[in-house]
């Protein structure tokens, strides 16, 4: 196996279930970790799967004991200056101009450098695509730290339908940006194997699966109600519901359903979500037996998934679609798009149903086929709960932290030993000036940008997120 291959991990080529962990490389078993974190958009204020993603994984670095140190931009008055007790850099930001419910960082003051420098992480891990991975890389760069980069949004997709008449520039231009970004980490996490497969092919190196998880007691059969498919139904408990959950964005089609309703006679269809195209869509479905409810949370949520006869899921961009897992979890039967991630969790005829990309008619059929087989629908609700089952986030995560991260740095002390050795040889005598170099050109550069800076708070676990902690 050559160095630009990487380590073989779990999830390359296939998922790999809870409980069943794979050997870790080079016995880099640890017990604790310092992990440096840079997420863009905030998963404290920007409602998604992939905000529960790193919420989770928080939760369950918090249970191992790891210190965790996290930068992120967020504009609301809400913003936590902690999460599980880690302290959070909220940092300044703008809002896309094409999708304002997202915020992004250029970070043009170097604050996540000045961060990660107090905090001497062991791995840096950086949400991508984004900005806050230029920043990312500096510090990995400067610190001489392993860079992890998650992957959660398809942006060549994307790219291609926002970006028309420009469509394939756009998308060419994408992939150019993303192969030079991910060609500097040490690891590329991804959320599924079509995803893994697609950036290998385009020629990103060292692409391993972030397993999913699901929280089962929260999406869970036992939340069917009759009050949330009454409102659903918008009255017409009696009659086929058909759920949609999610952003209500362009990237996920969610105008294809109206043919998909229109093809089913008595059918309802409930759109749970909020974002930039609810309006056109509002204006799409009028005239239709359609329910717009805006974000649901909580038990409510729950309650969506649980009652409806069928989830929708018509969007060919997904990375992973944890609101698939969700409505598995649920025991609501789905049919959805046979694009991105969705295939490597719908065993197609055994889990839910599957349908080529740019097919409503054929969406239609595959919903009216549950509609109309009571018996199918309900032996595909059951193994697609069971199927839900066997993933949880605390297994997920203690992969990622004793296989994964474990990857990362030993690539990284393999580049370092292999490509650079006279600097890894000189290192430790440059350590000192190197910090004091740092800090100063940190607070020169604050100075020149905002003046002099203050001196900084320290919240949550009394600074405890700031301090050496055993490795």
């Amino acid at each position: 196996m050559s160095a630009e291959e990487g380590p073989h991990l779990p999830g390359e080529g296939q998922a790999t279930p809870a409980g069943h962990m794979s050997p870790e490389p080079h016995n880099r078993r640890r017990k604790r970790f310092r992990v440096g974190l840079l997420v863009e958009p905030s998963p404290f204020s920007h409602v998604s799967g992939y905000a529960n993603r790193f919420t989770e994984m928080l939760r369950y670095l918090r249970e191992a004991g790891d210190e965790v140190a996290i930068c992120t931009p967020d504009l609301s008055p809400s913003a936590p200056r902690t999460k599980f007790g880690f302290n959070v850099t909220n940092l300044r930001g703008f809002r896309l101009p094409m999708y304002r419910m997202v915020v992004c960082s250029f970070d043009w003051r170097l604050r996540t450098v000045e961060v990660m420098e107090r905090f001497r992480p062991d791995v840096l891990h950086v949400s991508t695509p984004g900005f806050l991975c230029i920043p990312g890389m500096i510090s990995a760069w400067l610190l001489n730290v392993p860079l992890v980069f998650s992957y959660h949004t398809h942006i060549p997709v994307y790219a291609r339908r926002y970006f028309r008449p420009f469509g394939k520039i756009s998308e060419t231009i994408t992939w150019w940006y993303l192969r030079l970004i991910h060609s500097q980490a040490d690891l590329t996490l991804v959320t599924s194997p079509q995803i893994q497969e697609e950036l290998r092919e385009k020629g990103i190196a060292r692409v391993s699966i972030w397993r999913k998880g699901i929280d089962t007691e929260r999406y869970h059969p036992k939340f069917q109600d009759e009050d949330m498919r009454f409102r659903l139904t918008g009255g017409n408990p009696d009659q086929p519901l058909l759920v949609y959950v999610g952003r209500v964005a362009a990237e996920k089609r969610i105008e294809d359903l109206k043919d998909v309703l229109q093809s089913i006679p008595g059918a309802r269809l409930a759109i749970v979500g909020g974002g930039p195209q609810e309006a056109a869509l509002r204006a799409h479905f009028e005239g239709t037996p359609t329910v717009f409810t805006g974000m649901l949370s909580g038990e409510e949520l729950s309650q969506a998934y649980a009652s409806a006869d069928v989830f929708c899921m018509p969007s060919d961009s997904e990375t992973l679609g944890f609101v698939v897992l969700e409505a598995m979890a649920s025991g609501t039967p789905v049919v959805a798009v046979r694009a991105g991630g969705i295939p490597s969790l719908i065993k197609h005829g055994a889990t839910g149903l599957l349908v080529e990309p740019n097919a409503p008619r054929r969406f239609g059929a595959k919903v009216r086929k549950l509609l109309r087989d009571k018996p199918l629908r309900e032996r595909i609700a059951k193994a697609a709960r069971a199927d839900a089952e066997t993933w949880d986030w605390r297994s997920s995560t203690k992969d990622l932290r004793e296989v994964q991260y474990a990857a990362a740095m030993q690539h990284h002390e393999d580049k370092i030993r292999h490509r650079v050795p006279w600097f890894r040889r000189i290192l430790p005598s440059m350590s000192f000036s190197f910090r004091g170099f740092l800090g100063e050109f940190s607070l020169w550069w604050n100075d020149a940008i905002a003046g002099p800076a203050q001196p900084p708070r320290e919240h949550g676990n009394g600074g405890q997120g700031l301090s050496k902690g055993p490795s």
